[in-house]
């Protein structure tokens, strides 16, 4: 598929999350590539419970780690309804998904994206699992059931 039609979807990769430095580059590589944006984890006790229900918090004044053509900050496991706007205002053919923790925030944000009718992309190499699976592979399972569309390496883009 046409690069030219999609965007990235960057989620919250951010120095609260340990982010391995090859997803990092890997992760600008294409930001150069294709529009880009981010969300990015902040801790709002009073909107999002982390403190009080997880006994942890990510920072309150995180930033993103990769270049972005946008970032939105968001509070608990779903990007921002600001941030499918932007991509549905975008007109591309699929969004491309990547970031941290694939079976929850990335899946998270596959299901706001599916339902919004932008065809959600898991890129597997990009992307880091929870505690349960750093290698992102149950994510990448979860994703398959759900939305069909996982990339395991970089030459499934069609660059």
């Amino acid at each position: 598929m046409d690069l030219s039609k999609q965007a990235l979807l960057v989620v919250d990769v951010q120095s609260s999350f340990h982010v391995p430095d090859a997803i990092v580059a890997g992760i600008t590589e294409l930001t150069r590539k294709v529009p880009t944006i981010a969300t990015v984890e902040r801790h709002n006790e009073a909107v999002t419970p982390f403190l009080g229900q997880l006994g942890w918090t990510p920072s309150a004044n995180d930033k993103c780690l990769v270049p972005a053509d946008k970032v939105f900050i968001k509070h608990g496991y779903l990007p921002p309804k600001a941030a499918i706007d932007y991509l549905k205002d975008l007109t591309v053919d699929r969004v491309l998904v990547c970031g941290i923790q694939a079976d929850t925030c990335c899946l998270a944000a596959g299901f706001m994206l599916f339902d919004a009718g932008l065809r959600p992309t898991l890129l597997k190499w990009l992307s880091v699992g929870s505690s349960l699976d750093r290698s992102a592979t149950l994510g990448a399972k979860l994703w398959k059931h759900h939305f069909g569309c996982v990339l395991s390496e970089p030459s499934e883009l069609q660059i």
